[in-house]
């Protein structure tokens, strides 16, 4: 099983910017695709962003497009996210998570997904 761990939620005001990270020690994250979700008290799930194993290719939900950006860092065995222009709407709880691997490309479909991190909480609140 991969153990993923999410770091770098925090409080921030709204148009700050956060920048988080998704690792996994013992594993090589190159081999899977990575989401990251969001999930806000008393909502659903939500798919936010994705970064594919093979060509890195991504996609964004449409709320955060052209705010987050997703990348992968293979030297240090790490995908980030960075948030960027934030809104107290993107107040959640933000995980990441991996697919089966390896994957041509990635999308936002929940199920597709299976090992999770615990999640770390960002607060976007003045």
């Amino acid at each position: 099983q991969v153990h993923l761990v999410e770091f770098g939620g925090g409080l921030v005001q709204p148009g700050g910017s956060l920048r988080l990270s998704c690792a996994a020690p013992g594993f090589t994250l190159d081999y899977y695709a990575i989401g990251w979700f969001r999930q806000a008290p008393g909502k659903e799930r939500e798919g936010v962003s994705c970064i594919s194993s093979s060509d890195g290719s991504t996609s964004y939900a449409d709320s955060v497009k052209g705010r987050f950006t997703i990348s992968r860092d293979s030297a240090k065995n790490t995908v980030y996210l960075q948030l960027n222009s934030l809104k107290p709407e993107d107040t959640a709880v933000y995980y990441c998570a991996t697919d089966e691997g390896p994957s041509t490309w990635c999308d936002l479909y929940e199920y597709e997904y299976v090992y999770w991190g615990q999640g770390t909480q960002v607060t976007v609140s003045s």
